[in-house]
């Protein structure tokens, strides 16, 4: 509606427009969170809960109605299987951009529970995000080097504790969880630097999508597979938006059944190590080869 505009009146605009909706958003989820650490009634605290999960929907939709606002964009969204706002959910997206998690809030807002993050813990200093997550209960994960493990061996398995803590809060009401299974958001250095075997993605990283479903996965509804592609804009995403350039997104979902030949011991049986591997590179692959077929037709 506003592409219109030129870039050095869009750039500023929607900068404010996304500040003010975080700020927003932000400062209701940190006021209700810390109601619910005072209150600890459990009836106050489920009706917070829902409350929290509501803001964290209207963070979702209204971020994705100010970027239409101010950029011509063709929305191409398809999904196959059925959701339910009562269940539980694991959604595995590929990160091409920032702009993917408000993309995965606002899809959650109509057909699933509240998406939470697994959040890397620098972010819990930065304002309005780091206070906002804590409220919400998301889990904040301290990522290590192996070089870093290996001079500080007592650290090895921190990250999979905090998944652990994590998952036992989710048990509380239904949820989606959302891993970005690739680790961080693609860029052709990282890729190159990885020697991924994909040609749009990044190598899956296993360990903590198989935790994840170790310990809720008699809990889960489904698993819900999201491929994310921006066929139009492959540079630098959440600036080409920013300048109202983003001219085309496109989301792909398929509603997929959990059973248990993907619940194991990932860290002890290597054998359901091996099968689990085998399992998330052919999920891979596919979403691999659907990123190609919709960056040719599109």
């Amino acid at each position: 509606m506003l592409s219109f505009l030129p870039v050095f009146i869009l750039f500023p605009l929607n900068v404010l427009l996304q500040i003010a909706n975080l700020v927003w958003w932000a400062t209701l989820i940190i006021v209700l969170g810390l109601i619910k650490l005072i209150i600890p009634l459990p009836p106050v605290r489920k009706l917070l809960t829902w409350l929290l999960n509501c803001c964290m929907h209207g963070f979702g939709i209204v971020s994705v109605a100010f970027i239409k606002l101010t950029n011509k964009i063709e929305w191409d969204e398809q999904s196959e299987g059925v959701f339910d706002r009562k269940g539980w959910y694991l959604m595995m997206a590929n990160h091409v951009s920032w702009l993917d998690i408000m993309l995965l809030a606002r899809f959650a807002a109509y057909k699933m529970p509240a998406t939470k993050f697994f959040i890397k813990q620098e972010l819990l200093w930065v304002p309005f995000i780091g206070m906002g997550a804590w409220a919400l209960d998301m889990p904040f994960m301290k990522r290590y080097s192996r070089e870093f493990v290996a001079k500080y061996p007592h650290l090895k398995g921190k990250d999979i504790e905090a998944t652990h803590k994590a998952c036992k809060k989710f048990r509380l009401t239904p949820t989606t969880i959302v891993n970005f299974v690739e680790g961080t958001r693609f860029t052709p250095y990282k890729h190159q630097r990885l020697q991924s075997p994909y040609a749009n993605l990044l190598p899956p990283k296993a360990g903590g999508v198989a935790f994840t479903l170790a310990a809720m996965g008699e809990l889960f509804s489904n698993l819900v597979d999201i491929t994310i592609v921006f066929p139009h804009n492959k540079s630098n995403v959440m600036y080409e938006m920013l300048c109202g350039r983003l001219t085309k997104v496109v989301i792909r979902t398929r509603v997929l059944p959990i059973d248990d030949t993907i619940i194991g011991d990932y860290f002890n049986d290597s054998i359901f190590r091996y099968r689990f591997q085998a399992w998330l590179n052919q999920l891979w692959h596919d979403k691999d080869k659907l990123s190609d077929e919709i960056n040719q037709t599109s």
